[in-house]
């Protein structure tokens, strides 16, 4: 049906629309603070999306679940937090299945009538016959304009112009930069060069293109006489995208933009009036069930979002919501695993592998010069204090107070002052990551034999995840106070406690020098291959014995690879916090250099050093 044809149906009242059309356009990569909207004195001018704003609502604390695409998109198009479904891993090497009966979110609308259509980005982490049929239309050409006449309809529209990966070159041909890179205000955390001052300003730039693009869109709907009954939202689909930000469980790696125009027709499903700012927290989780709410269907009992648009909600209640959590664990071949939980203007990160750096090696991270910039001048000692920081081991838990510490550089964690606060936000943590349960306390080998239906898995281990996450948080204790714990995990029959306990004497590094014999003997003994890993990384972390002979021992057996991954992850660590001197040479020579997948990326940094 031609659009003008359409719009004179609609004037003469021929086409009653009787639930309204939803339309998302997301930008890729891209912090609430990008837009001068919610950082008027920082971010992009960004007119069409201002223009929204004045017709609809403003979320000034809307969160991404998690700080890179396919995980926080499945968190998005499932409406299930990730580590509930192992949907979390970046780049999954096991695809995953939602809970049992549980469909993708846009299945339930098509099956109600809607049209629904995706331009063109899925990247979701769930097996494809789960993703199969959510969609009328998914490519580069799919519109909302080829729906029968009346239909109403949702349309996701991707915008890549903000991506991490165009950071690697320069401003498309003919667009100059709107910003001059002296007058941009840097993080504290990034280093002062010409470099980063001129990709601060290509960034936001590049959000000023975005927004252009954007309102392409926006006119197709004005022309089609589409505003007044459809619904748009537009968002970044997680934090980003500078060093420091994408891939890390930090504010500036999650905190997004949202912002939802307000159709005429559609007014009494908001709770606030049109041009207001919701102080109320909204997450990922939630989006899945605020647009099935919109369209009058009923949100299925598995998801574990909540509406913030649509009958039932209402302002005072939305703008009591104050929390939310967020999840970073591997990235892409670097693994890590951190918790972050915002509640009110706090911020707390739970690094349950603190030893670890946030600079540890990615092969798509380091493709930023920007990036490597920062890197070689942490080696070459040329950063202060709170630029260094993202190249040191961690503390175990950091608090932060988001409203006088917004990029969260002030651990707040050992101030007798906020004790209190401490102790509420790590009882927050440990009550959410054991009722998830949280899959992550299982090394990602778990989710092959289970086929990649971990929700069936956790039904059998969540007692286990429980005791797992109690070792791990001997960390947070004295260690006099652990040490018996600690003692009792490494006797454990079960491989994962002992997995855990040489987690916890790597936290603890050298006052854990009880232990050092039973971890030479493991590490060589111990019949799980990431046993033997943990153990001989305490070992070279704490300066115990040379750990190169027993990492490559280790090595030498490996055919899986997840696994060889998962061990190479510490060899990395050790080479880049120790100096073990592992050789290219050793790396060219040895059977699982040839193994593929994600370990080529850990083989290419060990041969090359990038």
């Amino acid at each position: 049906m031609k659009p003008v044809f359409a719009f004179f149906l609609l004037i003469f009242g021929l086409l009653a629309q009787d639930r309204p059309n939803i339309v998302w356009m997301t930008t890729e990569d891209n912090s609430a603070l990008w837009y001068r909207l919610y950082s008027p004195d920082f971010g992009a001018p960004m007119p069409n999306i201002e223009k929204l704003a004045k017709n609809g609502l403003v979320f000034n604390n809307a969160y991404s679940n998690a700080p890179v695409c396919s995980a926080a998109r499945s968190t998005i198009i499932s409406g299930v937090y990730g580590p509930r479904t192992g949907a979390h891993f970046h780049r999954p090497q096991v695809k995953v299945q939602p809970p049992e009966g549980l469909k993708l979110f846009p299945a339930y609308l098509r099956e109600a009538g809607y049209y629904t259509t995706n331009n063109k980005k899925q990247d979701y982490n769930y097996e494809k016959e789960h993703v199969k049929g959510i969609w009328d239309e998914s490519s580069g050409k799919a519109s909302f304009r080829n729906r029968k006449p009346g239909q109403p309809f949702f349309h996701v529209q991707s915008n890549h112009t903000t991506h991490e990966g165009q950071l690697f070159k320069d401003l498309p041909k003919g667009e100059k930069l709107i910003v001059d890179p002296k007058d941009v205000k840097l993080f504290p955390y990034h280093q002062d060069t010409p470099l980063m001052r001129q990709k601060y300003a290509e960034y936001i730039t590049r959000n000023h293109i975005a927004d252009r693009e954007m309102g392409k869109l926006i006119k197709q709907l004005e022309e089609d006489g589409l505003m007044d009954d459809t619904f748009i939202f537009q968002y970044g689909d997680h934090g980003g995208v500078l060093p420091g930000s994408k891939g890390y469980a930090h504010n500036d790696g999650l905190n997004v933009a949202m912002v939802v125009y307000v159709p005429k027709n559609w007014q009494h499903l908001v709770p606030a009036k049109r041009g207001s700012r919701i102080d109320g927290f909204v997450q990922f989780v939630d989006l899945s069930a605020t647009v099935l709410n919109l369209a009058g269907i009923e949100i299925p009992k598995q998801i574990d979002g909540k509406p913030f648009l649509g009958k039932g909600v209402t302002l005072e209640e939305l703008n009591k919501r104050d929390t939310t959590i967020g999840y970073a664990d591997r990235f892409d071949e670097k693994y890590d695993q951190v918790r972050f939980l915002r509640k009110a203007k706090y911020t707390y990160w739970r690094n349950y592998q603190p030893f670890n750096f946030d600079g540890l090696h990615n092969f798509y991270r380091y493709k930023q010069p920007a990036f490597r910039e920062w890197r070689d001048m942490a080696r070459a000692g040329k950063l202060n204090k709170v630029q260094t920081t993202f190249f040191e081991a961690r503390p175990a838990e950091q608090l932060f107070d988001i409203e006088k510490d917004p990029h969260e550089v002030n651990n707040l964690a050992d101030d007798p002052a906020y004790s209190e606060i401490l102790a509420e936000m790590r009882r927050i943590m440990k009550t959410k990551v054991r009722e998830l349960p949280d899959v992550s306390f299982l090394p990602e080998t778990a989710l092959t034999p289970c086929k990649g239906n971990v929700v069936e898995l956790l039904k059998t281990q969540k007692g286990q995840i429980q005791k797992l996450a109690a070792i791990a948080d001997l960390q947070l204790s004295p260690y006099p106070e652990a040490k018996a714990q600690i003692a009792e995990a490494l006797n454990s029959e079960d491989s994962m406690e002992r997995y855990w306990g040489f987690i916890v004497c790597s936290s603890f590094g050298k006052k854990a020098d009880s232990f050092y014999g039973k971890a030479k003997d493991l590490a060589k003994n111990d019949p799980s291959r990431l046993v033997r890993t943990r153990a001989a990384e305490f070992l070279g972390l704490s300066g115990a014995a040379d750990p190169l002979p027993l990492v490559m021992d280790i090595l030498e057996g490996c055919s899986d690879p997840i696994e060889t991954n998962l061990i190479l992850n510490s060899v990395v660590l050790l080479k880049d916090t120790t100096g073990m001197k592992i050789t290219p040479e050793m790396v060219k020579n040895a059977k699982w250099s040839k193994i593929g997948g994600l370990v080529k990326h850990r083989v290419e940094y060990l041969i090359e050093g990038k």
